[in-house]
């Protein structure tokens, strides 16, 4: 879980992939963090990618950096608590200027029965399970 964590980081930008009725939806993210030894992302519950993910859980997560690249897929499980949300702000500060812990609107999610595979051209995937 850490390293698939550290890879999103350095890779700074990622793509979530959802669902919404039978229509795939991939959309740029940018938050991972581990919290409690999870590991979460970040969204609002007015974006439709709330909703999808609350009618279907299951997700994916593509990232590209030096040469190799990540698929990360699995559940995606929300943390109501106001604890798991601030961590991740806290995390990632710049969020504070449009989202607050207890503002009605900050979501955290964390995976569930995840398979992050790393891949490239020149090795054999390599894949870890959390």
């Amino acid at each position: 879980m850490e390293r698939a964590a550290q890879f999103l980081k350095d890779a700074g930008t990622y793509y979530l992939a959802t669902v919404e009725g039978d229509q795939p939806r991939v959309r740029p993210f940018g938050t991972a963090h581990i919290f409690e030894g999870k590991l979460y992302i970040q969204t609002g519950k007015i974006k439709p990618v709330s909703k999808q993910l609350h009618e279907n859980p299951k997700a994916e997560i593509c990232a590209f950096k030096g040469g190799e690249w990540l698929r990360l897929a699995g559940e995606l499980v929300e943390d109501p608590r106001i604890e798991a949300k601030q961590s991740m702000l806290d995390a990632y500060p710049s969020l504070q200027r449009m989202y607050k812990a207890d503002d009605g609107n900050t979501e955290v999610f964390y995976f569930k029965n995840a398979t992050a595979t790393f891949s490239s051209f020149t090795h054999e995937p390599e894949v870890e399970t959390f």
